[in-house]
């Protein structure tokens, strides 16, 4: 999903620069391309410094990217939300309902272990997913699930973090 939410957290915590030269309008179309439009032309969109770019309506909230030169974009429903706090400040998180968060434009490279991994030498096993969806439900949910992403389908990524979720390959039509 994410190479690290660390960083992630320290820019939309500290409201850092967002990456220049790039129109506002062109920042709201990507992020706008991770979810589909019945979600995400409603979403607040939020740029990866925390700076609210356009006021939503429906809950959601979209970015044209996770961390400042990233541009995978991505759409939140609330829980996520809180998943996405919480993972950037390490905090312990416990689900009590589903949560969904699109990534239809893909991701990069991340370890399937840890949402803190940098390392790519660490041991740990490494994806790059294309188009997906990610639902993170109560854990006890989870059990019976592979954590093998090149499964051929949905696998538990960070199975033993309290952030642990499904990832839902998908196939988006271009």
């Amino acid at each position: 999903m994410i190479k690290t939410l660390t960083i992630f957290a320290a820019m939309l915590l500290l409201s850092m620069n967002s990456y220049g030269g790039e129109s506002i309008e062109d920042k709201i179309a990507r992020a706008q391309s991770a979810a589909h439009p019945a979600i995400s032309k409603n979403a607040t969109i939020m740029d990866v410094d925390g700076k609210v770019l356009k006021k939503g309506t429906n809950g959601w909230t979209c970015m044209p990217g996770v961390i400042p030169g990233d541009k995978h974009p991505m759409c939140n429903d609330a829980v996520w939300g809180k998943v996405m706090k919480a993972v950037a400040t390490k905090s312990d998180i416990k689900i009590d309902r589903i949560g969904i968060s699109y990534m239809l434009q893909g991701d990069m490279m991340v370890s399937n272990a840890s949402p803190y991994a940098t390392d790519q030498k660490n041991g740990d096993v490494w994806v790059q997913e294309g188009s997906h969806l990610m639902i993170i439900v109560p854990k006890e949910l989870l059990k019976g699930l592979p954590t093998d992403p090149f499964n051929g389908g949905p696998y538990v990524m960070w199975k033993d973090t309290p952030y642990a979720h499904i990832m839902v390959p998908v196939k988006v039509e271009k």
